[in-house]
């Protein structure tokens, strides 16, 4: 029962930390346009645990719409040579730099926490399935190196967001997709 209730507080600790993670006060939509590399992914779902250790750098063109969403265009170069791409379309909320989208039955509230626009980009989503939330944690960059603070940065924002340490990765550099 300790161990039940020790878990629980911890959660809601959690949920409680990342609900007050807000967008950057100055977000600029036009600025996020164009590709960028999925440099860090931090999240503690499942899923990531038993798959985190194949999964390898990949590229996101975010395109912005005339209504203000934001076109979302993933795609990853697989071992096998193959190709896997993801899309969504985030639609803006009444708070610029916070978004929402369903993917894989997840409802997705994304929140772009920190950005320098021609460097890097940190998002943080809440992801939620069934009433299960799920925190995932992204860094973007515009190239494929980004230093070691900024590396830093990412790891630390992960642990107050409640993302185990283990959970935390640093994603391999990767050839790119052919384009579509």
């Amino acid at each position: 029962m300790t161990l039940l209730l020790t878990v629980l507080g911890a959660l809601l600790c959690s949920l409680t930390v990342s609900s007050e993670v807000t967008p950057q006060r100055d977000f600029n939509l036009q600025g996020m346009a164009g590709k960028w590399y999925l440099i860090g992914f931090a999240t503690n779902a499942q899923w990531f645990v038993s798959r985190k250790g194949s999964m390898k750098m990949g590229t996101a063109m975010l395109t912005p719409t005339a209504d203000g969403d934001l076109d979302i265009s993933y795609s990853s170069l697989s071992s096998d040579g193959s190709c896997w791409r993801m899309n969504n379309l985030a639609k803006k909320s009444d708070v610029p730099g916070k978004f929402t989208y369903t993917s894989w039955g997840n409802e997705n509230d994304m929140r772009m926490v920190e950005i320098k626009y021609d460097e890097y980009a940190l998002t943080h989503t809440i992801k939620t399935k069934g009433g299960d939330p799920t925190v995932v944690n992204k860094l973007y960059g515009r190239g494929v190196d980004l230093s070691a603070e900024l590396l830093e940065k990412f790891r630390q924002f992960s642990l107050e967001t409640g993302i185990l340490p283990e959970n935390i990765a640093i994603l391999p550099k990767n050839a790119e997709c052919p384009a579509a």
